[in-house]
This record gives structure tokens, C-alpha cells and sequence, in this order.
């Protein structure tokens, strides 16, 4: 009667541990969804169970962790039907941006050039007239030429950000066109969302 007893005690102990060791590998299966879904990673089976240290057959066996994958599966498709109607949205954020990129390059170039046709002016006047001006007409034009040479420098320098600020924005545009190929592509052939 005591070994029965003993027996029926380790398997208790047995299917309590078994239970434990379930659990827990289903709190990492949620874990590694949840992290997933926070690093934006595609979602398989296989690849949760990598990242879980889980078997795919405990995957497909445990009713919790199919269900929690289904749940992020579901998501996913959820958020990829949203997407759809968004990227004309976010892309005409992008483009708005581009535009208003190349129109403010386009008025600094114009600046540059007008500021640049006033300093040659100016300094043509300088030299014809160096001679009849005196010492305080000559200090107050080389102020303002310095003015205006540093005004000059101000604008290349804007002129240089609005140019890479419009680089930065054409390449986003390029990547977000290429996003949207692939999240069309990935909709138009649902065997690869698995």
C-alpha cells in the first residue's frame, strides 16, 4: 500500500512540475510576442518557438500557445488591412515634406544669387570710387560688405541643410515606396505572411 501511495504521490509531483514547466513556457511564448510585436518582427511559428526556446509541436499541442499566436497573427492581418488605406496618407506626408524641401532650397539659391550680385555691385562701386571716399565712408562699406559676405556664408550654410534635408527626405520616400511594395506584395500572396 505505500509504495501505491508513494507512487500516486510522485506522480502528483510529476504532473505538478509538468504543469509548471507548461506554464512557463507559455508566459514566454506571450513574452516573445509581445516583443515581436514591439520590434515590428514578422510572426511564424517557427520563429516564436526559436526565440521562446519552445518545440513547434508544444506550440501546435498547447491550445494557449496556438491561441496567443493566432491572436498575434489576427493582429498582424488587422494592422496590415489598416495599413493599406495608410500609406497615401503617410505618403503624402513625405512628398508635402519634399516639397516644401526643394521650395525653400529654391529661395535660398535665389537669396545666394541676388546677395551675391549685390556684393559684386558693391564692390565694383568700392573700386571706382576708392579714391574720392574718406576713411569713414571706406570703414562703413567694408562693414557692410563683411555684413553682407557673412550673410552670404549664412545662406550657402542653410542652403547646404535644406539640400541634405531634402536628400533625407527623398531617400525616406524611396524607402516608405519600397515598405509599400513589399507590405503590397506580402498582401497580394498570403503565402508568405506564414
Amino acid at each position: 500500500m505505500s509504495s501505491v501511495a508513494s507512487s500516486g504521490t510522485r506522480t502528483v509531483a510529476a504532473l505538478a512540475a509538468r504543469r509548471e514547466r507548461s506554464q512557463a513556457a507559455i508566459g514566454r511564448v506571450q513574452d516573445t510576442l509581445a516583443a515581436m510585436r514591439r520590434e515590428n518582427v514578422r510572426v511564424t511559428v517557427a520563429a516564436v518557438a526559436r526565440r521562446a526556446n519552445v518545440s513547434r509541436t508544444f506550440i501546435y499541442d498547447n491550445p494557449q500557445a496556438r491561441a496567443a499566436i493566432a491572436s498575434a497573427l489576427a493582429n498582424l492581418d488587422q494592422q496590415r488591412t489598416q495599413l493599406r488605406g495608410a500609406p497615401d496618407g503617410q505618403q503624402a506626408v513625405w512628398r508635402e515634406r519634399a516639397l516644401n524641401a526643394e521650395d525653400a532650397l529654391t529661395k535660398a539659391h535665389t537669396e545666394i544669387s541676388r546677395q551675391r550680385t549685390r556684393i559684386g555691385e558693391l564692390l565694383g562701386q568700392v573700386r571706382d570710387l576708392q579714391a574720392e571716399w574718406d576713411d569713414e565712408t571706406t570703414a562703413r562699406i567694408t562693414t557692410e560688405n563683411t555684413s553682407l559676405k557673412q550673410r552670404v556664408r549664412q545662406l550657402t550654410a542653410d542652403n547646404r541643410m535644406l539640400e541634405e534635408r531634402l536628400a533625407a527626405a527623398r531617400s525616406t520616400l524611396r524607402f516608405q515606396d519600397r515598405r509599400i511594395a513589399d507590405l503590397e506584395s506580402r498582401i497580394a500572396d498570403p503565402a508568405t505572411m506564414t
